[in-house]
């Protein structure tokens, strides 16, 4: 197995540049601040940017856990990449991972200067500053489950600063990690509650809702919910819709995750 190392200092840009950079260089498999990922999935380990410390994530990034550190060897041993580009802020950070992780010490060390232009660095380094935003190279459907009730959203902002270049293959998402000197992005639950009622207005055979209920876990939120019908309606295929629009407002408008919606139904009007 062929490992490169891929540095430069903390908001520079490396976790943006990481996918087209291991497209170069035919490397399918990336590990970036705690997460194994390859092929746009996480496979394996804990996001060094939900930590709810600076401390914390430094930890995490170098596989300190000896859990998390096992998690993530037995899925390179099952997953057998031919190579792994490893993302660190130094040459000495990359060393700590690969050692950690039983890696074979990098065949090269890449730095952000030789990837990012100054222009490039300025900006990432900009929005870390302003924004307190961190990239993770992986769409947002695949580390979502690790930031519920985190700021998430695909990372267009970036793209935008930068007219005219070319999208680069692979999905990139952004995020405000818990220990952003911003503060962590809540929502309260009386938005929910009107998200809920608005999509029982708006839902066909749906008279009312009402008596909801919000159960919040630690990687997710369950909703209850009371409703009433509109005369004449069919139940099942009625109720399954009102959840499935439930689920997909409240998920696309919050980024929470949505462990189920229950509905009891309450008659008809």
């Amino acid at each position: 197995m062929r490992t490169i190392g891929f540095y430069g200092k903390s908001g520079t840009g490396k976790s943006y540049h990481a996918m087209e950079l291991a497209r170069r260089l035919g490397i399918d498999t990336i590990i970036d601040d705690g997460l194994l990922i390859s092929e746009n999935t996480v496979l394996a380990g804990k996001s060094a940017k939900r930590e709810k410390t600076k401390i914390g994530a430094v930890k995490t990034a170098l596989f300190s856990d000896d859990a998390q550190a096992g998690e993530v060897r037995e899925a390179i041993r099952k997953r057998d990449p031919s190579a792994v580009l490893i993302l660190g802020t130094s040459p000495d950070m990359v060393d700590k991972i690969t050692e950690r992780l039983g890696l074979p010490a990098p065949s090269e060390y890449i730095p952000i200067e030789t990837v990012a232009s100054q222009r490039e660095r300025a900006i990432a380094r900009k929005m870390r500053a302003e924004k307190g935003t961190h990239v993770i190279p992986a769409p947002t459907l695949e580390i979502k489950r690790q930031f519920s009730g985190y700021f998430m959203d695909p990372l267009s902002l970036f793209r935008d600063l930068l007219p005219g270049r070319a999208r680069s293959a692979g999905e990139r998402t952004l995020v405000r990690p818990t220990y952003s000197y911003l503060g962590e992005y809540t929502i309260a639950d009386s938005c929910l509650t009107e998200i809920v009622n608005y999509i029982g207005k708006t839902t066909s055979g749906i008279a009312r809702v009402s008596r909801i209920q919000i159960d919040p876990d630690i990687d997710s939120v369950a909703l209850s919910l009371s409703a009433v019908l509109e005369e004449g309606t069919a139940v099942p295929e009625t109720v399954l819709a009102l959840q499935k629009n439930i689920r997909t407002a409240v998920e696309e408008m919050t980024a929470f995750n949505i462990s189920g919606v229950r509905v009891d139904v309450r008659g008809y009007q």
